[in-house]
């Protein structure tokens, strides 16, 4: 059973409280499909007027934030020792390869690797604890932290519900055509953030690639 249908047979309620969970507990730390549920949740927004949109971003805007605040609580206290317990259960999502890659886009866009690591989902793993562990200032975090959770949270519930307000509309005018416009449509706008995301991490190890060389010639 695909996550869509499945959450087609629980409340209103549960989904609302299903997604802010979930998100949550990825933000926090843990490997989930926080994304996934909520594209899902907002597509079936768009298709049962039981499902508030509104609702359904504001509860997954605040499972973003709450969830990246509590790995940053725990990420602060924890420091080190936290990412090697994480990498040795977790050695897919937190292997030092995977940690290197964030810190060191934290250390070049620091809290601007919050912000845009909500749009990555190694990023949106790693951006809280990290974020503790580094030590960076709360207030710094706490806006990134605030701005990247409504706007991805928010953004992405908002265009994924349109999308398939229109889809749904267009499919009965215009068959498959409608469909596949308004799904490019949607498409188009997500991926201009994740873009600059992406552009985010991919600057982060051309840099430290550029500061290794430069001390192998040093030496």
């Amino acid at each position: 059973m695909h996550v869509q249908e499945w959450l087609e047979t629980i409340p209103a309620v549960s989904i609302y409280a299903l997604v802010g969970l979930v998100i949550g507990l990825e933000s926090l730390g843990i490997p989930l499909p926080g994304e996934i549920i909520l594209v899902s949740a907002a597509l079936l927004a768009s298709q049962h007027g039981e499902i508030d949109p509104f609702v359904l971003g504001a509860c997954a805007s605040a499972g973003a934030i709450i969830g990246d605040s509590i790995g940053y609580a725990i990420g602060r206290k924890g420091g080190r020792p936290l990412l090697a317990w994480l990498g040795a259960k977790f050695p897919k999502h937190f292997g030092e390869a995977h940690i290197g890659t964030a810190e060191r886009s934290f250390e070049k866009w620091g809290m601007w690797a919050v912000f845009f690591g909500r749009f990555v989902a190694l990023l949106r793993i790693f951006a809280g604890p990290l974020a503790g562990v580094l030590r960076m200032p709360y207030w710094k975090f706490l806006i990134a932290n605030v701005l990247g959770g409504i706007v991805w949270a928010g953004g992405t519930t908002a265009v994924i519900y349109y999308v398939g307000v229109v889809a749904e509309s267009w499919l009965k005018r215009f068959s498959w055509l409608g469909l596949v416009l308004a799904v490019l449509i949607g498409l188009t706008s997500m991926l201009v953030l994740k873009r600059k995301a992406k552009s985010v991490s991919r600057d982060a190890e051309a840099g430290a690639g550029a500061d290794v060389e430069t001390v192998g010639a040093a030496e």
